[in-house]
């Protein structure tokens, strides 16, 4: 397709800013707070033509007001190029050579769907041909079958179809439909009419004439409905969430969600409107409530027979929490099918054979907390064999592993004390793509591995973190990098070990980029278990300042999250605060404490049962480094955070208030209880079922612990960690006549604050606290 209008905006995005005529980045609160109106936004869902010319990808220019959203891009994939923004109009002609979707063996073809209809891509000759036109029907995940000349695909997420690319013949492959299944309008258990309808039978020849004629229809319309699809009605309140066909179109598998009766909904108040009314919004249950069930079904084709999968082992009745179709092999007889159990212990990985529907086990793995990993769940066949490949914490790090199709020969592809964060099959289903942090667990890398055996070659060698992208052709790569101090840009380079990259992409404002930002330096901190933990430190002698005598621990969110690395943090303006801190003064330290991701098994589940246990024994051993290393004593440590953040912030000034002068807590889980349940569930078990865990691990049973000044600071509409969790706690702090504490309420705001008056006032209060109670001779 020829592309329509372009618009060139080059001077917007040279990268040769003058640095030198850029004016001095004002480092305060309220200009820090305006985020990536500085910073600048990251490049983001990067793609190639198929020819490998261009890249589009999503983005918008240095200093793009706040309120503004992301807009279509696209780059030569060569060095020294300039971004060009493009229309809407172009992308709707140019969107489905660049949309994902599945790959001819060959590599010459990809089907996808693009606006609800099927394109087929010629990757070699770059053209692209519609398959459908259907605006009231919606076409979805196609793929190729084994004959590379049919396709086959979802219509309205609830039936499989093929269409004949060489024949203009689509036809319909299952019959699933909503249910409950029509009943049988013969039927009755009503003793008073089935008498009724017997005494008309004898008395009238009429009425036994036309009884004879219904049955001889009946046995007509089965004789017929014999040689069609067998209809498969789903449940009351089931859905269909996944449906995959195989390649041979010998058998599809299902899987559907059922929504279970008696969950109770929590409710957000949404406060400013348009009409001046509060608006409530429906939003999640909690921990422990009544959860969905689901189901798996493998379909046989063409009879429609259908037979429901038990996923679970030993336990034929219990619902998985999880069920996913990992794919099928290329001929089409053999399926994976990943599952876990309700209570996240133990994670299953079935092989189904494609004759009969037999369901194998060919890979288990139980964890006394829960499992997990950061690449979760990740398998599939290796091309054109039929050996299986995923990734396991087996050995107690996320690693590659490939087996046979009934589990035995296991072979372990990667080892060490590192972690594999994701896996692809490459272009030309000769390589495993993956990343991961095998050189340092503070970078992230890309490496190949060849499918058959062999030593991965490291692609990128830049220190930071690197996303690749690889092109149709296997020629180039794209590459979003950053580095600590420097946002991500996009970058092209030759798919090779050791490539060079090009920088594509300027985002941040030359005011900002003339400002000398850290690479924080990474240091160890002793904990009491003997475990070297890391973290981010920024000293003022850093930044040219004098030290003011006290310090300042900043928590992460998330729970299971890095961000103690060589590359830029999703913590962006925490990032510049931290500076703004040192600048005054303050010595800061950001530790990835027990818990957060990057740093194996052992080190994600730490926090089973007890979370404020060992997480928060982290940020005491921090206080106490800063003591030891920088002469600080406790009062004079200040600690903040947001979300799990802000949690661990509540648990330090409750439970641990003698190593620490002062917090902010920022939307601050305050009762477990009360959080959602796929995430407390894993960590805590269910509230019912395991009291103690909840009891020591939620803030508002230690409130009486309070000594030291303490913010809250929390959205009146955030839908994650709920305004009722703070207003409870505030309660609870006045009925134990607490003083010393205050509470900020942003009305407009979710858990992810958006307005920067917002993140101001949020920092004005954090930096205001910890002037006021941290300082050398300051007033407590």
């Amino acid at each position: 397709m020829k592309p329509k209008s372009i618009f060139l905006v080059a001077a917007l995005v040279a990268p040769a800013i003058a640095h030198a005529q850029a004016s001095r980045f004002d480092l305060t609160i309220p200009n820090i707070m305006r985020g990536p109106e500085h910073y600048g936004r990251e490049p983001q869902n990067p793609r190639f033509t198929p020819d490998g010319q261009y890249l589009y990808f999503n983005w918008l220019p240095p200093g793009t007001d706040w309120r503004e959203t992301l807009k279509p891009w696209r780059v030569r994939a060569q060095a020294g190029a300039t971004p060009e923004r493009v229309t809407a109009a172009h992308m709707d002609s140019v969107g489905p050579s660049l949309a994902p979707g599945a790959t001819s063996r060959d590599g010459q073809r990809r089907v996808v769907s693009w606006n609800g209809d099927l394109y087929l891509v010629d990757l070699r000759a770059g053209t692209t041909r519609r398959l459908t036109d259907t605006p009231a029907i919606t076409e979805s995940n196609p793929t190729f079958a084994s004959s590379a000349n049919r396709i086959y695909f979802l219509r309205d997420g609830m039936n499989v179809l093929s269409l004949d690319l060489d024949a203009p013949l689509i036809r319909q492959v299952s019959d699933i439909r909503p249910g409950p299944a029509p009943a049988d309008p013969r039927a009755t258990t009503d003793k008073q009419r089935a008498a009724l309808e017997a005494q008309q039978k004898q008395l009238f020849g009429v009425i036994r004439d036309q009884v004879r004629q219904d049955s001889i229809n009946r046995a007509d319309r089965l004789e017929r409905d014999a040689t069609r699809l067998k209809t498969l009605y789903l449940g009351q309140n089931e859905r269909v969430t996944g449906l995959t066909v195989s390649p041979a179109g010998n058998a599809l598998i299902v899987t559907t969600t059922i929504t279970t009766a008696g969950a109770r909904q929590t409710i957000v108040p949404n406060w400013i409107t348009l009409n001046g009314y509060t608006e409530d919004l429906t939003v999640r249950t909690k921990v422990g409530d009544v959860q969905n069930g689901g189901r798996a079904a493998f379909i046989a084709l063409p009879s429609g027979e259908v037979q429901w999968l038990r996923p679970i082992p030993r336990d034929s009745a219990e619902v998985p929490s999880i069920t996913a179709v990992l794919g099928w092999n290329d001929a089409g007889t053999q399926a994976l099918l990943f599952a876990e159990r309700r209570d996240f212990k133990e994670r299953y990985l079935h092989r189904i054979d494609a004759a009969g529907g037999r369901l194998t086990t060919i890979d288990t793995v139980r964890d006394s907390a829960w499992v997990g990993g950061p690449c979760y769940p990740c398998g599939g066949f290796i091309p054109g064999s039929d050996k299986v490949w995923l990734v396991s914490e087996a050995d107690g790090y996320a690693h590659l592993y490939t087996m046979n199709p009934d589990g035995s020969g296991r072979q372990q592809v990667t080892r060490g004390q590192w972690e594999v964060e994701d896996v692809r099959i490459s272009h030309d289903r000769r390589f495993f793509e993956l990343h991961t942090s095998e050189a340092s667990p503070f970078e992230r890398h890309f490496y190949r591995v060849p499918v058959t055996g062999g030593p991965a070659e490291r692609i990128t060698t830049n220190e930071g973190g690197h996303t690749v992208v690889v092109s149709p052709n296997g020629q180039l790569i794209a590459d979003v990098y950053s580095q600590a101090n420097r946002p991500p840009e996009l970058f092209v380079g030759a798919y090779q070990a050791g490539t060079t990259l090009s920088q594509l992409t300027t985002s941040p404002t030359a005011e900002w980029l003339a400002h000398r930002w850290l690479k924080p330096a990474i240091v160890r901190i002793p904990a009491s278990d003997g475990v070297q933990v890391p973290a981010r430190i920024y000293r003022p002698r850093d930044v040219g300042a004098r030290p003011n005598g006290a310090a300042v621990i900043f928590v992460h969110g998330a729970g299971y999250l890095h961000n103690v690395h060589n590359f830029w943090s999703t913590y962006s303006r925490e990032y510049m605060f931290h500076h703004f801190l040192a600048s005054k003064g303050y010595v800061v330290l950001d530790i990835d404490y027990r818990g957060s991701a990057g740093y194996g098994r052992d080190w994600r589940t730490a926090i089973y049962r007890w979370m404020g246990g060992r997480d928060l024994q982290d940020q005491v051993d921090g206080s106490r480094y800063l003591r030891k290393e920088f002469g600080i004593p406790a009062e004079r440590v200040g600690i903040y955070g947001g979300s799990y953040g802000g949690f661990i912030t509540l648990m330090a000034l409750f439970t641990a208030p003698k190593d620490f002068g002062a917090g902010a807590a920022l939307r601050s889980v305050t009762d477990w209880a009360h959080y959602n349940h796929g995430y407390t569930g894993r960590i805590l078990n269910l509230p019912q079922d395991d009291t103690l865990s909840y009891r020591r691990s939620s803030p508002i049973f230690f409130a009486e612990g309070l000594e030291d000044p303490l913010v809250m600071l929390h959205g009146m509409v955030d839908t994650n960690v709920h305004y009722q969790d703070i207003v409870r706690l505030s309660q609870r702090l006045i009925e134990l006549g607490k003083t010393g504490w205050e509470l900020a309420s942003y009305p407009v705001e979710n858990h992810g604050f958006v307005r920067p008056d917002s993140w101001t006032d949020e920092y004005r209060r954090i930096f205001d606290i910890f002037e006021r109670t941290l300082r050398p001779g300051a007033r407590r």
